[in-house]
């Protein structure tokens, strides 16, 4: 069905938030792991608070915990919206679908995170360690927020045959 189509009576709305929250969660993961974990570029707070000494490093693993919590909440939510469809018999995407809205998702979360945490706040940025690099914000954003955005809106499209209309 297109997204211009009309929708048939009673049709079932094929699930779709379960994959985009997961895709929140699962992005926030990635970021953490990745860029705080093992390249060390930034933590949460290390443009507020420069991880030099050992009690600046101490805090910024806690701030990072604290974030490492809220991504494993979104995905305990987004695995619980995925049993609740499934549970009431709502169809799920296929395989290529789902792996969009997760893509979407992580998207999403690149580019509120990145323009919130970044520019906003400015409590950290894509490489703060051993310099920030602003170009890496800005290529973040575009690669890392509506690059995975559109990529997944496109993959989710593709994997529903055109249904698109979040529920």
């Amino acid at each position: 069905m297109s997204a211009s189509a009309p929708r048939a009576a009673g049709a079932a709305s094929v699930s779709r938030t379960p994959g985009i929250v997961l895709g929140l969660g699962f992005g926030g993961f990635i970021d953490g792991i990745a860029l705080h974990q093992i390249a060390g570029w930034h933590n949460m707070g290390s443009s507020l608070l420069p991880p030099v000494t050992m009690d600046a490093m101490r805090q910024n693993m806690t701030w990072d915990g604290y974030f490492h919590l809220a991504t494993l909440l979104l995905s305990l939510v987004g695995t619980f919206l995925l049993l609740r469809d499934a549970q009431r018999g709502v169809p799920l995407p296929t395989a290529v679908a789902f792996t969009g809205q997760m893509l979407f998702g992580w998207g999403v979360f690149n580019l509120v995170e990145g323009m919130i945490d970044h520019h906003l706040l400015d409590l950290h940025h894509v490489r703060d360690l051993p310099v920030h690099v602003p170009l890496y914000d800005w290529l973040f954003l575009v690669a890392g927020g509506v690059g995975l955005i559109v990529t997944g809106w496109l993959m989710s499209r593709q994997g529903n045959h055109g249904e698109v209309t979040p529920r």
